[in-house]
């Protein structure tokens, strides 16, 4: 009877004690292993399309994101908390060697000399990768682009370019999360208008080609490039021959007289006249004066959108002796 009494006894003591210490333990909480999705340049663009242009391009890039996740929406089914993600390398560090690279694959040529590059300038706006049940992994990237000339004039419009791709797969595939958001960024690269960037890089044969492209002085537009053949003569012979310009638009200086030679005057010489372009050279003329000791100065003024269509100033002047 006793035995049967501390058998119980005991028996009830284990229990209260295995209910205390089973109480005390703190309950066990699941951290989210962090999951690494691999960023890689998957494809690549056509070699050496733009190998051929007159000016180089430097390529400067900034994160701007808002939102630094890398997965900003998951819907597993059973949970739609957001796991820890992180990628290698760096979404900062990886666009801008990445883009690089996929340049000078196309031929651009990449800070070649910092007086008369380009520079493009790149944003990014969006980068993720997220699942959605029953439809996989999406990928986002969005980035803003603009284009500035070697005087950091704005030349092409803030624009945005952005790819997107959907790879099929469960929430724990990371072959597939990778996928997804390279095939995204390789899209975003692609919506880039290259031909329109090369434009800027490249000088026209013709100034008509480039109707708006202004002459600074640094020798990158087609006006520059245009031969004009001068031929000034006068009877008699012997006479000074000056020449300036005279505009009747802002972007384009008046300038003094500068003196050529005396007649007959023959030659071969490129314009450079600041803020002249070939849309403005209609509002642009050039006066040539001739003048001769014991006969009256004369002068003649040339519309310089005709002097670029005809690629020549012919004139000849026949001097009036003095009274």
């Amino acid at each position: 009877m006793k035995n049967r009494l501390y058998c119980t006894l005991l028996s009830t003591m284990l229990l209260l004690l295995f209910a205390t210490s089973c109480a005390s333990k703190k309950p066990v909480v699941y951290v989210p292993q962090t999951r690494t999705f691999n960023l890689a340049l998957i494809n690549q663009p056509q070699a050496d399309k733009y190998a051929n242009l007159d000016y180089g391009i430097r390529l400067n890039v900034q994160d701007m994101r808002a939102n630094q996740r890398i997965i900003q929406v998951y819907d597993a089914g059973s949970t739609t908390s957001l796991p820890s993600a992180t990628t290698n390398p760096n979404v900062s560090s990886f666009v801008p060697e990445s883009a690089r690279r996929y340049m000078r694959t196309m031929g651009f040529n990449l800070d070649a000399d910092i007086a008369t590059d380009y520079l493009m300038q790149l944003d990014i706006k969006e980068f993720h990768v997220d699942y959605l049940s029953g439809i996989g992994w999406n990928g986002t990237v969005i980035m803003d682009l603009k284009v500035f000339d070697h005087d950091r004039k704005l030349v092409y419009p803030t624009v945005e370019v952005s790819g997107r791709a959907a790879v099929g797969g469960q929430s724990g595939s990371d072959g597939s999360a990778n996928l997804a958001i390279n095939t995204a960024y390789a899209n975003a690269l692609a919506d880039i208008d290259w031909d329109r960037i090369a434009f800027f890089l490249h000088r026209a044969s013709s100034p008509k080609k480039e109707a708006n492209k202004q002459v600074q002085g640094e020798g990158n537009t087609a006006l520059e490039h245009l031969t004009i053949h001068w031929d000034i003569d006068s009877r008699p012979q012997g006479a000074d021959v000056s020449w300036r310009v005279v505009s009747s638009t802002p972007d384009v200086k008046n300038q003094n007289y500068r003196y050529l030679k005396t007649t007959p005057y023959e030659a071969t010489e490129t314009f450079d006249i600041k803020g002249l372009t070939y849309n403005n050279a209609g509002d642009v003329q050039i006066e040539v004066k001739c003048e001769k000791s014991g006969y009256y100065t004369q002068s003649k003024r040339f519309s310089v959108l005709s002097i670029i269509d005809e690629k020549e100033i012919s004139a000849l002047f026949r001097l009036v002796k003095e009274e």
